[in-house]
Protein backbone atom coordinates (compact mmCIF):
# COMPACT_ATOMS: atom_id res chain seq x y z
CA UNK A 1 0.00 0.00 0.00
CA UNK A 2 2.94 2.31 0.69
CA UNK A 3 3.84 3.14 -2.92
CA UNK A 4 0.20 3.32 -4.04
CA UNK A 5 -0.93 5.73 -1.32
CA UNK A 6 2.19 7.92 -1.39
CA UNK A 7 2.03 8.20 -5.19
CA UNK A 8 -1.66 9.11 -5.01
CA UNK A 9 -1.03 11.86 -2.46
CA UNK A 10 1.86 13.29 -4.47
CA UNK A 11 -0.15 13.18 -7.70
CA UNK A 12 -2.74 15.39 -6.00
CA UNK A 13 0.06 17.76 -4.87
CA UNK A 14 -1.09 17.45 -1.26
CA UNK A 15 1.51 17.54 1.50
CA UNK A 16 1.41 15.20 4.49
CA UNK A 17 0.73 18.23 6.69
CA UNK A 18 -2.23 19.35 4.57
CA UNK A 19 -3.67 15.84 4.50
CA UNK A 20 -3.23 15.61 8.25
CA UNK A 21 -5.20 18.81 8.72
CA UNK A 22 -7.95 17.58 6.38
CA UNK A 23 -8.41 14.23 8.12
CA UNK A 24 -7.24 14.59 11.70
CA UNK A 25 -4.66 11.82 11.19
CA UNK A 26 -1.31 12.93 12.58
CA UNK A 27 1.44 13.78 10.12
CA UNK A 28 3.73 11.33 11.92
CA UNK A 29 1.21 8.52 11.47
CA UNK A 30 0.78 9.41 7.79
CA UNK A 31 4.53 9.23 7.33
CA UNK A 32 4.62 5.81 9.00
CA UNK A 33 1.79 4.58 6.75
CA UNK A 34 3.63 5.71 3.63
CA UNK A 35 6.93 4.15 4.69
CA UNK A 36 5.29 0.90 5.77
CA UNK A 37 6.09 1.27 9.47
CA UNK A 38 2.36 1.45 10.28
CA UNK A 39 -0.75 -0.02 8.71
CA UNK A 40 -3.86 2.08 8.25
CA UNK A 41 -7.19 0.51 9.14
CA UNK A 42 -9.80 0.24 6.42
CA UNK A 43 -11.90 3.14 7.75
CA UNK A 44 -8.84 5.35 8.14
CA UNK A 45 -7.64 4.52 4.65
CA UNK A 46 -11.06 5.28 3.16
CA UNK A 47 -11.12 8.63 5.01
CA UNK A 48 -7.68 9.47 3.58
CA UNK A 49 -8.80 8.50 0.07
CA UNK A 50 -11.93 10.64 0.48
CA UNK A 51 -9.78 13.61 1.45
CA UNK A 52 -7.62 13.13 -1.64
CA UNK A 53 -10.63 12.91 -3.95
CA UNK A 54 -9.50 9.50 -5.18
CA UNK A 55 -11.43 7.97 -8.06
CA UNK A 56 -13.25 4.66 -7.49
CA UNK A 57 -10.53 2.79 -9.38
CA UNK A 58 -7.79 4.43 -7.31
CA UNK A 59 -9.68 3.57 -4.11
CA UNK A 60 -9.83 -0.08 -5.10
CA UNK A 61 -6.12 -0.13 -5.97
CA UNK A 62 -5.16 1.42 -2.63
CA UNK A 63 -7.42 -0.92 -0.66
CA UNK A 64 -6.08 -4.00 -2.47
CA UNK A 65 -2.49 -2.85 -1.94
CA UNK A 66 -3.26 -2.52 1.79
CA UNK A 67 -4.68 -6.04 1.94
CA UNK A 68 -8.36 -5.08 2.03
CA UNK A 69 -11.19 -6.11 -0.28
CA UNK A 70 -12.05 -3.53 -2.97
CA UNK A 71 -14.93 -1.22 -2.13
CA UNK A 72 -16.36 -0.80 -5.64
CA UNK A 73 -17.32 -3.25 -8.36
CA UNK A 74 -16.61 -2.84 -12.07
CA UNK A 75 -19.53 -4.42 -13.86
CA UNK A 76 -19.77 -4.70 -17.62
CA UNK A 77 -22.48 -2.48 -19.06
CA UNK A 78 -24.22 -5.57 -20.49
CA UNK A 79 -24.28 -7.35 -17.10
CA UNK A 80 -27.81 -8.35 -15.97
CA UNK A 81 -27.73 -6.10 -12.90
CA UNK A 82 -26.96 -3.11 -15.15
CA UNK A 83 -30.25 -3.48 -17.04
CA UNK A 84 -31.88 -0.45 -15.33
CA UNK A 85 -28.85 1.65 -16.24
CA UNK A 86 -28.98 0.55 -19.88
CA UNK A 87 -32.71 1.33 -19.96
CA UNK A 88 -32.08 4.82 -18.56
CA UNK A 89 -29.36 5.48 -21.14
CA UNK A 90 -31.59 4.22 -23.97
CA UNK A 91 -34.38 6.51 -22.81
CA UNK A 92 -32.00 9.46 -22.56
CA UNK A 93 -30.52 9.20 -26.05
CA UNK A 94 -33.50 7.74 -27.94
CA UNK A 95 -36.24 10.01 -26.58
CA UNK A 96 -38.51 11.57 -29.19
CA UNK A 97 -36.76 14.55 -30.72
CA UNK A 98 -33.46 13.77 -29.00
CA UNK A 99 -30.44 15.59 -30.35
CA UNK A 100 -27.58 13.53 -31.83
CA UNK A 101 -26.09 11.67 -28.86
CA UNK A 102 -23.54 9.06 -27.90
CA UNK A 103 -22.50 7.30 -24.70
CA UNK A 104 -18.77 7.06 -24.01
CA UNK A 105 -16.96 4.87 -21.50
CA UNK A 106 -13.86 5.99 -19.63
CA UNK A 107 -11.60 5.08 -22.55
CA UNK A 108 -13.73 7.10 -25.02
CA UNK A 109 -15.20 3.99 -26.63
CA UNK A 110 -18.66 4.63 -28.08
CA UNK A 111 -20.93 2.16 -26.29
CA UNK A 112 -24.26 3.59 -27.47
CA UNK A 113 -25.38 6.05 -30.13
CA UNK A 114 -28.70 7.24 -31.50
CA UNK A 115 -30.10 7.81 -34.98
CA UNK A 116 -29.29 11.51 -34.74
CA UNK A 117 -25.58 10.79 -34.50
CA UNK A 118 -25.84 8.47 -37.50
CA UNK A 119 -27.44 11.36 -39.45
CA UNK A 120 -24.54 13.65 -38.57
CA UNK A 121 -22.03 11.03 -39.74
CA UNK A 122 -23.93 10.57 -43.01
CA UNK A 123 -24.01 14.35 -43.59
CA UNK A 124 -20.24 14.33 -43.28
CA UNK A 125 -20.11 11.79 -46.12
CA UNK A 126 -18.99 8.91 -43.89
CA UNK A 127 -20.42 5.37 -43.63
CA UNK A 128 -22.47 5.69 -40.45
CA UNK A 129 -23.69 2.10 -40.35
CA UNK A 130 -20.19 0.67 -40.73
CA UNK A 131 -18.68 3.05 -38.18
CA UNK A 132 -21.33 2.50 -35.49
CA UNK A 133 -21.70 -1.26 -35.98
CA UNK A 134 -18.16 -1.92 -34.79
CA UNK A 135 -16.19 -0.79 -31.74
CA UNK A 136 -15.45 2.89 -32.27
CA UNK A 137 -13.04 4.87 -30.13
CA UNK A 138 -13.74 8.59 -30.39
CA UNK A 139 -10.16 9.66 -29.63
CA UNK A 140 -8.76 7.34 -32.30
CA UNK A 141 -11.41 8.48 -34.78
CA UNK A 142 -10.62 12.16 -34.16
CA UNK A 143 -6.85 12.16 -33.74
CA UNK A 144 -5.79 9.48 -36.23
CA UNK A 145 -4.03 10.91 -39.31
CA UNK A 146 -6.78 12.00 -41.67
CA UNK A 147 -9.34 11.49 -38.88
CA UNK A 148 -12.54 13.34 -38.08
CA UNK A 149 -10.60 16.43 -37.02
CA UNK A 150 -9.91 17.14 -40.69
CA UNK A 151 -13.64 17.83 -41.14
CA UNK A 152 -13.69 20.44 -38.39
CA UNK A 153 -13.59 24.15 -39.25
CA UNK A 154 -12.11 24.85 -35.81
CA UNK A 155 -9.62 21.97 -35.91
CA UNK A 156 -6.82 23.47 -33.81
CA UNK A 157 -9.13 24.80 -31.12
CA UNK A 158 -11.27 21.66 -30.90
CA UNK A 159 -8.26 19.32 -30.82
CA UNK A 160 -6.66 21.34 -28.05
CA UNK A 161 -9.88 21.26 -26.04
CA UNK A 162 -10.49 17.54 -26.53
CA UNK A 163 -6.91 16.59 -25.74
CA UNK A 164 -6.86 18.75 -22.61
CA UNK A 165 -10.10 17.20 -21.35
CA UNK A 166 -8.92 13.65 -22.00
CA UNK A 167 -5.57 14.42 -20.33
CA UNK A 168 -7.32 15.64 -17.19
CA UNK A 169 -9.48 12.52 -17.05
CA UNK A 170 -6.46 10.26 -17.71
CA UNK A 171 -4.89 11.32 -14.41
CA UNK A 172 -7.30 8.89 -12.74
CA UNK A 173 -7.75 6.32 -15.53
CA UNK A 174 -4.69 4.17 -16.37
CA UNK A 175 -6.17 2.69 -19.57
CA UNK A 176 -7.00 6.13 -20.93
CA UNK A 177 -3.51 7.31 -20.03
CA UNK A 178 -2.06 4.43 -22.04
CA UNK A 179 -4.24 5.33 -25.03
CA UNK A 180 -3.08 8.94 -24.96
CA UNK A 181 0.54 7.77 -24.79
CA UNK A 182 -0.13 5.63 -27.87
CA UNK A 183 -1.72 8.50 -29.83
CA UNK A 184 0.71 11.24 -28.80
CA UNK A 185 3.50 10.43 -31.31
CA UNK A 186 1.08 10.86 -34.23
CA UNK A 187 -0.18 14.28 -33.16
CA UNK A 188 0.75 17.46 -34.88
CA UNK A 189 1.55 20.57 -32.79
CA UNK A 190 -1.60 22.67 -33.05
CA UNK A 191 -1.05 26.35 -32.53
CA UNK A 192 -3.20 27.91 -29.84
CA UNK A 193 -6.47 29.03 -31.35
CA UNK A 194 -9.40 31.05 -30.12
CA UNK A 195 -12.87 29.59 -30.33
CA UNK A 196 -14.93 31.21 -33.06
CA UNK A 197 -18.10 30.90 -30.99
CA UNK A 198 -18.97 33.15 -28.08
CA UNK A 199 -21.26 30.53 -26.55
CA UNK A 200 -20.36 29.57 -22.95
CA UNK A 201 -20.21 25.88 -23.97
CA UNK A 202 -18.00 23.69 -26.18
CA UNK A 203 -19.06 24.70 -29.70
CA UNK A 204 -17.62 23.53 -33.00
CA UNK A 205 -18.31 23.50 -36.74
CA UNK A 206 -18.12 20.57 -39.15
CA UNK A 207 -17.93 20.56 -42.96
CA UNK A 208 -20.69 18.47 -44.49
CA UNK A 209 -20.08 16.53 -47.71
CA UNK A 210 -22.22 19.02 -49.65
CA UNK A 211 -20.20 22.01 -48.42
CA UNK A 212 -22.59 23.21 -45.74
CA UNK A 213 -21.13 24.15 -42.36
CA UNK A 214 -22.86 22.35 -39.49
CA UNK A 215 -22.64 24.12 -36.13
CA UNK A 216 -23.12 22.35 -32.78
CA UNK A 217 -22.53 22.77 -29.11
CA UNK A 218 -21.89 19.85 -26.81
CA UNK A 219 -23.31 18.98 -23.39
CA UNK A 220 -22.14 16.10 -21.20
CA UNK A 221 -24.23 14.21 -18.67
CA UNK A 222 -22.77 11.82 -16.11
CA UNK A 223 -24.10 9.71 -13.25
CA UNK A 224 -24.27 11.41 -9.89
CA UNK A 225 -22.43 9.71 -6.99
CA UNK A 226 -21.84 6.41 -8.85
CA UNK A 227 -20.75 3.38 -6.81
CA UNK A 228 -19.50 1.34 -9.75
CA UNK A 229 -16.29 1.98 -11.69
CA UNK A 230 -18.00 1.55 -15.06
CA UNK A 231 -20.75 4.01 -14.18
CA UNK A 232 -18.27 6.53 -12.79
CA UNK A 233 -16.60 6.80 -16.19
CA UNK A 234 -19.68 6.84 -18.45
CA UNK A 235 -20.52 10.12 -20.21
CA UNK A 236 -23.56 10.93 -22.32
CA UNK A 237 -22.77 13.60 -24.90
CA UNK A 238 -25.50 15.44 -26.83
CA UNK A 239 -24.80 17.61 -29.88
CA UNK A 240 -27.26 20.48 -30.20
CA UNK A 241 -27.48 22.53 -33.42
CA UNK A 242 -26.72 26.21 -32.97
CA UNK A 243 -28.20 27.58 -36.18
CA UNK A 244 -31.05 27.05 -38.61
CA UNK A 245 -28.81 25.61 -41.34
CA UNK A 246 -27.80 22.75 -39.06
CA UNK A 247 -31.33 22.15 -37.80
CA UNK A 248 -32.63 21.94 -41.37
CA UNK A 249 -29.78 19.63 -42.41
CA UNK A 250 -30.58 17.22 -39.58
CA UNK A 251 -34.30 17.37 -40.29
CA UNK A 252 -33.72 16.76 -44.00
CA UNK A 253 -31.46 13.79 -43.32
CA UNK A 254 -34.08 12.32 -41.01
CA UNK A 255 -36.70 12.49 -43.73
CA UNK A 256 -34.45 11.07 -46.44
Amino acid sequence: MTATFAALRKSRRVSQLELSLRTGVSQRHLSCIETGRARAGRETLIALLDALGASLEERNQALLAAGFAPAHAERALDAPEMAPVRAALEQLIHASGAAPALVLDGDYNVVMANAGLARVIELLGLPAEAMLSQPLNLLRAVFAPGGLRSLCEDEAWLCNEMWARATREAEHLPRLRALLDELRPTLQPWTAAEASSHLPVLAFRLRAADGRILSFFSTITSFGTPLDITLASLKVEHLFPTDEVTRRALAGAAQA
